[in-house]
């Protein structure tokens, strides 16, 4: 039996890291062999590039992206990164496709095995496992057998109906334009927004020399079928930008409509969802592909725990504990943007000019802010009674073996401890911190704190441990 099947095409599933823990691992994947270069996602926030250096892939992504240390929202309001709590700090200007290319390489040097133009058509579970029907290349119906499913395909996801979860939201913006030109002039800002009268404009520049554009003409409300010219995207583009910057060629152009949806649960047995099978929302922010790859982080080593019999009872039920609350808030603070950045009448333009002076002038306001919109200030839920650093992430702390998140690179657990202590760490990696710092830490392999002691015994630890089937 295959211990855990995914189902794309959204690089999601951290397929990898579950491969490598030495977990067979099947990517169902409804696309033919390769990787669309009409990217979605264009942004990758701190948090999830730190999840990709504990994958050791940051540095390689960051080489190849464009770094933007602030962030324009809308007009009178910017977000500074540059004092983000993080060895990242800025978003990485970098289309989605790049970001699948190197998960797809470290994918199949761990094994992967990808079944290509294959879909999902149904499944059952038992208490052993699931089967999915699949129909593979040309419509050829078929089987799969594995111990868990991890659902990441997307808005019209067929994981999601099989298990029969209801996907309830409302749609919040109709009739956005896409398209992907050539622009005559080089715009002024990295990432170019505003909103303007019933327009909003957006463009980003693709590493090829094209640039993405998402516009929204609020008097223009036709159905997603209805065909698009390049001079209505010129049109949208000049009354919220003033200019249309000379776009020419477009190599694709589609309308589309923006979402708030989420499903109540996470988990149906040993199906789970994740990324935009489970959420999906308006793209201000840039946090859709950012929260479905955190997602996958949380996920993805409680598995592994899970199939090789290490996992403590309820850890799965976490998954949907600790992200369900994240991705509630993405929806609220990027829907929260969009109904800002488009505001019309005078009460709601006061109301967004308010807004922008308390981030602007409230230091932790700004911090809250920013925080969310990079994924650096989630944190998951603590038990009682425990010390205040469980449940918080872990930035990229200064060890004598080196950085946290190239220690994390093992894809286990790690115990930090003061230096010169030499106890056992059962099977999680022993770390000493580089400072004269006296706190115990057990680091969750996602980068969060599984424990934490002042001054810790032996006894505290090998409990701790024990708990998080370390031992």
């Amino acid at each position: 039996m295959q211990p855990v099947a995914a189902q794309g095409p959204d690089p999601f599933t951290d397929s990898t890291a579950k491969a490598a823990a030495g977990v067979p691992v099947t990517l169902v994947e409804k696309r033919p062999h390769g990787i669309s270069n009409l990217s979605r996602a264009l942004v990758v926030h701190a948090r999830t590039l730190e999840q990709l250096d504990a994958r050791g892939l940051a540095d390689e992504l960051e080489a190849k992206g464009e770094p933007l240390n602030r962030l324009r929202l809308f007009d009178r309001l910017s977000l500074d990164l540059a004092h983000l709590p993080s060895r990242f700090r800025h978003v990485l200007v970098l289309p989605q496709y790049e970001v699948e290319r190197s998960l797809k390489r470290r994918a199949t040097e761990a094994g992967v095995r990808f079944a290509y133009e294959t879909e999902v058509a149904g499944l059952t579970q038992d208490a052993e496992g699931v089967t999915l029907e699949v129909r593979g290349p040309g419509g050829e119906p078929g089987t799969l057998r594995a111990a868990y499913v991890v659902g990441a395909d997307g808005l019209r996801s067929g994981v999601r109906e099989a298990v029969g979860l209801p996907f309830p939201g409302r749609s919040v913006i109709r009739s956005l334009v896409l398209a992907d030109v050539r622009l005559a002039e080089k715009p002024p800002n990295l990432l170019t927004v505003n909103a303007a009268g019933d327009a909003f404009a957006f463009i980003a520049p693709f590493a090829d020399g094209y640039y993405r554009v998402i516009g929204w003409n609020r008097t223009r409300d036709v159905p997603d079928s209805e065909p698009l010219a390049l001079d209505e995207v010129k049109d949208i583009v000049r009354q919220a930008l003033g200019r249309d910057f000379g776009m020419h060629d477009a190599r694709w152009m589609s309308r589309f409509h923006s979402d708030e949806r989420q499903v109540p649960a996470y988990r149906v047995g040993r199906v789970f969802l994740a990324g935009d099978a489970a959420h999906v929302h308006s793209p201000a922010g840039g946090q859709g592909m950012n929260t479905g790859l955190q997602d996958a982080a949380n996920l993805s080593w409680k598995l592994v725990a899970a199939v090789n019999g290490r996992a403590p009872k309820g850890l799965l039920d976490t998954y949907h504990a600790e992200r369900h609350p994240v991705g509630k808030a993405v929806l609220r603070s990027s829907g929260g943007l969009v109904r800002l950045a488009m505001a019309k009448r005078p009460w709601t333009r006061g109301a967004r000019a308010a807004f922008a002076a308390v981030v602007r002038g409230v230091p932790a306001v700004r911090a809250e802010a920013v925080g969310q919109l990079t994924g650096i200030g989630f944190a998951y839920r603590a038990p009682r009674g425990a010390h205040r650093l469980v449940g918080r992430r872990v930035p990229d702390l200064a060890l004598v073996e080196g950085r946290l998140y190239e220690v994390l690179r093992a894809g286990e657990f790690v115990l930090v401890v003061p230096r010169g202590v030499r106890r056992a760490a059962g099977r999680a990696v022993l770390a000493h911190w580089a400072s004269e710092r006296r706190t115990s830490l057990l680091v969750r392999p996602d980068g969060y704190v599984a424990w934490a002691g002042e001054e810790a015994d032996a006894e505290e630890v090998r409990a701790a441990l024990e708990r998080s089937a370390q031992l």
